[in-house]
């Protein structure tokens, strides 16, 4: 069994600001780490490879600085680590950034026969969730989103049935391999790397792919040529100048403090009220 694990560096979001004058997201000094979102999916590969054997290759598109991030990752237990780097992707968006991607996927299966690709369910610097969706779309591999367990695999029979986290509960679907799956967060929990991994990872060769040795096919639909996205504007959230209102217990018995909140609540936001007023005559 053979699984790609996509993943991206990203800027703390915990410590990314934005400038007052020119709105833009100020990078600088802020430290990059794996995305989170991806660290579940990393994990639940690794879980597979631990259950059924195979192989792990964790795949980033980025700058040069980016092979940290793959390196931790190899050091959580991945097989092989590929970098694809070039000037040419620079400006990327979501849909430039899922070509490339899919195109290195093709490359990677020709070395060896992918069965999974998995991704996290979306970023914490673009918040798309269209990356995961793109590559599947362009490799024709079925598609299962926000993915909350795997209830089972069967190789031989070339199958995989999941559970995926929807508006109204939980869905569980089957459907063959290959696939791509993009696991929900909170879904598993990321080992920790034993000292000899680390070593090992410091040590491990990462692959770095051009366009060219990504299987670029056409230039035209990656980088800004390939990036039809237009972000008019970044800013921060309006800090709120309301305070916090306290309702002391011990004034009152603890269903009154509640009814109250909740009469407070329902006075603030009606609509709350209405749709369960329709949901308890539904």
């Amino acid at each position: 069994m053979h699984i790609v694990v996509c993943i991206k560096q990203v800027p703390d979001s915990a410590q990314i600001r934005v400038h007052p004058v020119t709105n833009t997201i100020m990078r600088q000094g802020v430290p990059a780490i794996v995305n989170p979102y991806d660290l579940f999916a990393l994990e639940e590969a690794l879980r597979l490879k631990d259950k059924f054997g195979g192989r792990v290759t964790v795949l980033c598109m980025g700058p040069p600085q980016a092979e940290d991030s793959l390196r931790k990752c190899v050091s959580f237990g991945a097989d092989d680590a590929i970098l694809v780097t070039d000037r040419a992707f620079a400006g990327a968006d979501t849909l430039a950034t899922s070509y490339a991607l899919a195109s290195a996927v093709k490359q990677i299966g020709k070395e060896q026969a992918v069965d999974m690709v998995f991704t996290g369910k979306q970023t914490v610097d673009g918040d798309t969730a269209q990356v995961g969706p793109g590559i599947a779309k362009r490799l024709g591999l079925q598609l299962l989103t926000y993915v909350s367990r795997i209830v089972e695999v069967d190789l031989e029979g070339r199958s995989i049935t999941i559970e995926r986290r929807a508006e109204g509960g939980v869905q569980v679907l089957k459907t063959a391999l290959p696939c791509l799956i993009t696991m929900l967060e909170n879904t598993n929990t990321m080992r920790f790397a034993s000292m000899p991994a680390m070593i090992h990872a410091a040590r491990t060769q990462v692959r770095k792919w051009n366009k060219d040795q990504a299987g670029i096919e056409d230039v035209e639909k990656i980088g800004l040529k390939g990036s039809p996205t237009v972000v008019s504007k970044v800013f921060g959230p309006t800090p709120r100048n309301e305070k916090a209102e306290m309702l002391l217990v011990e004034e009152s018995s603890l269903r009154d403090v509640s009814l109250n909140l909740i009469q407070r609540l329902f006075t603030r936001h009606p609509i709350i009220e209405q749709e369960l007023l329709e949901r308890q005559s539904a």
